[in-house]
């Protein structure tokens, strides 16, 4: 598993705070949200501030306690179900961290789909946020089957947070159907405005339960699965407040317009958006869904996210592809660094930023230091470790200067140094260097871990300075 976000991506929240009232689809209560900014690292979190105590429960698969008509989390006594859709209103807008209130148990369901949430969000804006924004990869396959129902989960490699869906019903007018999401850019266009579906008979079963309370044609697709006398259809136009009650030969009941052809298996992906958004953790992978459900949903994310907590201590590791040209080759780093051989201990700089760089370190049997440094048993000295990983962040530091070949850094400070696995000949050092906080007086905060591998072989935090060459 490899920390793999884009250079710039940075986490985003709401820009300022944004209401939506609206009827839950299970209580028919009348309830109001607000979807409020919160800090870098916070994630998404819902307040009951109807509670006297107005606890917080954050969104979390494994707070999931109900998944019969929706997704359902509680904790500190507290209880808010269907929240799949704003859930993936929330991620299709690229939203990391947000505080919902909500007045009551139900969040509303509106039109059925993420939509009005998503213009909600987009009436305010989004903030970036100064953290960046770390997407965990999956490096191997993670499966999941319900043989009871027959769901079918996979989430497999990829660049990028991408789903397939297929919903089969065994209904003729639903048949088949696919859908697909091939970035999550995509979603507001693609998938946010498709609505939820049910069929008929499962409406008929609700309504004499009463447990569609806030049910309205307005707010889910019906399918008509079977023959339906006038009387029930006069019976159902009754319940539903309206004049007449129809089906086409589309098998709609009312013969709702639909907004894609395959609108079902767009909004079954929709709930998977805002279901896996239970895992906490942002995912590069390509989820593929055989007729999922919240069920399954839950129990999938529940399975990813023990698979990152599993692999987190991997989420720092860069990329390091030794194909692809480097940023800074040796005879340019020469030209950057005071060190000449045989103390240059950079051998090229593969990624860099305004604030953090990545440089390699090829350690060769052929390095001056093993001839006296355990002889017959070779470790590179972890003070040239350290050395190595002060002159790949005086990298980063001259970088921030136009004239760089009038300066020279020096050490001011390591501390919280730690050697975690020895380093040895043939080993190839993969080397980390973030700022800590702002540059101030040309002293610089770094946190550096170096890689052997997918193995954090040493980690410290220095200090250093930037001092202009004496003429």
């Amino acid at each position: 598993m490899q920390n793999n976000y884009p250079i710039s991506a940075n986490q985003h929240t709401i820009k300022e705070p944004v209401t939506l009232s609206g009827v839950g689809l299970h209580t028919g209560a009348n309830v109001t949200v607000t979807i409020k900014p919160a800090n870098a690292g916070y994630g998404f979190k819902f307040q009951r501030i109807d509670l006297p105590e107005q606890p917080i429960v954050k969104a979390d698969c494994d707070l999931v306690v109900d998944t019969s008509r929706g997704t359902t989390i509680e904790q500190n006594g507290a209880r808010i179900s269907t929240i799949e859709h704003l859930l993936a209103a929330l991620v299709g807008c690229s939203i990391d961290n947000a505080l919902i209130e909500i007045n009551g148990a139900e969040v509303p369901i509106l039109d059925g789909s993420s939509r009005e949430f998503m213009e909600a969000i987009d009436s305010v804006g989004i903030q970036e946020q100064d953290a960046k924004r770390i997407v965990y990869t999956i490096d191997n396959n993670i499966h999941f089957y319900d043989p009871v129902k027959n769901v079918d989960m996979l989430a497999i490699p990829s660049q990028n947070y991408q789903i397939t869906t297929m919903i089969d019903f065994n209904s003729p007018i639903l048949g088949t159907q696919h859908a697909s999401l091939k970035h999550i850019s995509d979603f507001k266009t693609e998938i946010g405005n498709c609505r939820t579906f049910c069929f008929l008979h499962e409406v008929e079963y609700l309504l004499a339960n009463n447990l569609i309370k806030g049910g309205d044609l307005s707010n889910a697709i019906v399918v008509v699965d079977k023959p339906v006398s006038q009387d029930e259809l006069n019976h159902l136009a009754k319940v539903f407040n309206k004049e007449t009650m129809e089906v086409k030969q589309e098998g709609i009941l009312n013969n709702l317009q639909l907004n894609f052809a395959n609108e079902p298996a767009r909004h079954k992906l929709l709930d998977v958006v805002g279901d896996l958004a239970l895992v906490g953790y942002p995912i590069n992978a390509h989820i593929i869904a055989s007729r999922p459900g919240h069920a399954t949903n839950v129990e999938f994310a529940k399975k990813i996210k023990q698979y990152i907590k599993a692999n987190k201590h991997l989420a720092g590791v860069p990329n390091y592809d030794p194909t692809l040209p480097p940023v800074y080759d040796i005879n340019q780093i020469e030209k950057i660094l005071p060190h000449k051989y045989p103390f240059l201990l950079v051998d090229k700089i593969i990624e860099m930023t305004d604030k953090h760089v990545v440089g390699i370190k090829n350690v060769t049997m052929n390095e001056q230091f093993f001839t006296g440094h355990f002889p017959g048993n070779p470790v590179m000295p972890g003070v040239l470790q350290i050395e190595a990983m002060a002159q790949v962040g005086g990298i980063l530091a001259l970088n921030s200067y136009t004239d760089p070949e009038n300066y020279d850094t020096y050490f001011l400070k390591m501390d919280k140094v730690k050697f975690k696995q020895k380093v040895i000949p043939g080993d190839t050092l993969v080397i980390n260097m973030e700022l800590s906080s702002p540059v101030r007086r040309g002293i610089f905060e770094m946190k550096g871990t170096a890689y052997v591998g997918n193995k954090l072989v040493t980690e410290a935090e220095l200090v250093a300075q930037l001092v202009r060459k004496e003429k």
